[in-house]
């Protein structure tokens, strides 16, 4: 996940295989590791006792057991409770008691650095293939934003373990069955934002202690985050930062947090944008520059129309050399016929 949204020097480009196949040959990690079953060996459950006997004192009368004086105290299981238990043992161990501690423990090994009581950039490399999803897609995004991973390229044990617990999930098996609940969850408005402001965070170094992102990094983690719902401005602001003619180098967390503001209250022809109100500069400067851009779009498309419409005037009139030709011809048939 560190290379895997915009770590890298390269924002675009993912660890591992593309769109997170394997390659051919290669082995599963996590068979090995014996922590991706569907379900956990749990506890021998005794059977209920149909039949319950009173003691033995009772059985007797007079000093002789009489059979037919004999009660039998049957319990009643009622049938819906009964039908319960096998729906309770047909579901999976994580779904019916949670999701295992031990499990989540052994696959957080499997993937963790020797040196390290964390995930690092090669074992995130070698989860996501395990997940069959590529480190550069959303999915990865949204899983670090579920288990708040504070820092790209790393998981911690803690926020592995929690994040683990908190998507109900102990296996491989259960990561990948929860991603399309949490790509739903993710589009709520609410969540949304929350996802939209982790991703900020999520993309600066902590380590150097960055406070605004880079803009290059900027651009790709716009671009991620919008995956699911891209704003109509998006690829034009994309376009305008990539020209850069501000001179931007980085994305204030403001400039960050205001443009989804942005998407939201200004519309795609930019009318009810206002400089007096509280926008960021930056923002004044990318509509004069897309104003302008739209300008000179309009200017050429009229301009080639004009063309387009002079070049089928001239060919639907005849030149004057055919006129002059057809005239001379009727000319030599005039003199002709005298």
């Amino acid at each position: 996940m560190g290379q895997c949204v915009t770590k890298c020097k390269n924002p675009s480009s993912s660890l591992g295989s593309k769109s997170g196949d394997k390659e051919p040959g290669s082995k599963s990690h996590h068979k090995k590791c014996g922590g991706t079953g569907g379900s956990g060996g749990g506890g021998h459950k005794e059977e209920p006792s149909g039949l319950s006997s009173k003691a033995s004192s009772e059985l007797m009368f007079n000093g002789t057991k009489n059979a037919l004086e004999v009660t039998v105290e049957t319990t009643v299981i009622p049938t819906s409770a009964m039908m319960g238990d096998l729906r309770n043992e047909e579901r999976p161990v994580a779904d019916r008691e949670g999701p295992s501690l031990l499990r989540i423990e052994e696959l957080f090994c499997c993937y963790k650095d020797p040196q390290e009581e964390s995930i690092l950039e090669e074992g995130m490399e070698r989860f996501c293939n395990d997940l069959y999803v590529d480190p550069a897609e959303f999915r990865v995004l949204v899983l670090a934003w579920k288990f708040q991973a504070a820092t790209m390229c790393k998981f911690t044990r803690k926020e592995f373990v929690d994040g683990c617990r908190a998507i109900k999930a102990d296996s491989l098996e259960g990561i990948c069955s929860r991603f399309p609940f949490m790509l739903m969850e993710a589009q709520g408005e609410e969540n949304f934002k929350e996802l939209y402001r982790f991703t900020f965070q999520f993309g600066l170094d902590a380590e150097e202690g960055q406070r605004s992102l880079q803009r290059d990094i900027a651009i790709a983690l716009w671009r991620l985050v919008f995956t699911q719902d891209t704003p109509a401005i998006l690829e034009h602001w994309l376009d305008f930062l990539g020209e850069n003619p501000s001179g931007v180098r980085g994305i204030s967390r403001d400039t960050w947090n205001m443009f989804l503001n942005f998407t939201q209250a200004i519309g795609p022809d930019l009318s009810n944008y206002s400089e007096d109100e509280a926008w960021p500069s930056l923002f004044d400067t990318f509509v004069e520059w897309e104003m302008e851009r739209r300008r000179k779009e309009e200017q050429l498309k009229r301009a080639e129309e004009e063309d387009r419409g002079c070049t089928e005037t001239d060919e639907s009139s005849p030149s004057s050399t055919d006129r002059l030709e057809t005239e001379g011809g009727r000319g030599s048939q005039t003199w002709g016929g005298h």
